[in-house]
């Protein structure tokens, strides 16, 4: 299990490009991300280097920013590399609230990361079918 951060964006011009300089400018590596938006404002998911100083930063530039609990699962990069961790969900009723996933500089493997509904049952599910559920500091060691 890793932390994500999700900050709240109004749908305004130039407010994307402050967060991700307020990130950029302290020197912190952004892993992955994502972002969603509605007509108001979008949330921006990110996996990162360091959680709690991006957190600080960001709060302190008047950021709203929340800590999620989601799930880094290695998988092959190849095709129906997904599957076999989407089937293992399936299969265990586990609902997948979203997902969003980038390749390691490491290896040849993608990481998907997962928000489920039940972290733990994800957890669970996930290690009793061998899945390579990777840890934070795994994050910050790409």
């Amino acid at each position: 299990m890793i932390k994500q951060l999700s900050i709240f964006i109004e749908n305004k011009e130039g407010r994307l490009k402050k967060a991700i300089d307020t990130i950029s400018t302290s020197n912190i590596d952004i892993r992955a991300l994502s972002i969603a938006d509605t007509s108001k404002f979008g949330i921006l998911r990110l996996i990162v280097q360091d959680v709690r100083k991006t957190k600080e930063i960001l709060e302190e530039n008047n950021f709203i920013v929340k800590e999620t609990d989601v799930l880094a699962v290695e998988i092959p990069d190849e095709p129906k590399g997904l599957n076999k961790i989407l089937n293992i969900l399936d299969r265990s009723k586990i609902n997948l609230e979203y997902l969003y996933a980038f390749v390691s500089k490491k290896s040849n493997q993608a990481i998907v990361i997962i928000r489920v509904e039940n972290i733990e049952e994800g957890i669970k599910a996930l290690n009793e079918e061998n899945a390579n559920i990777l840890s934070q500091k795994d994050i910050e060691s790409f």
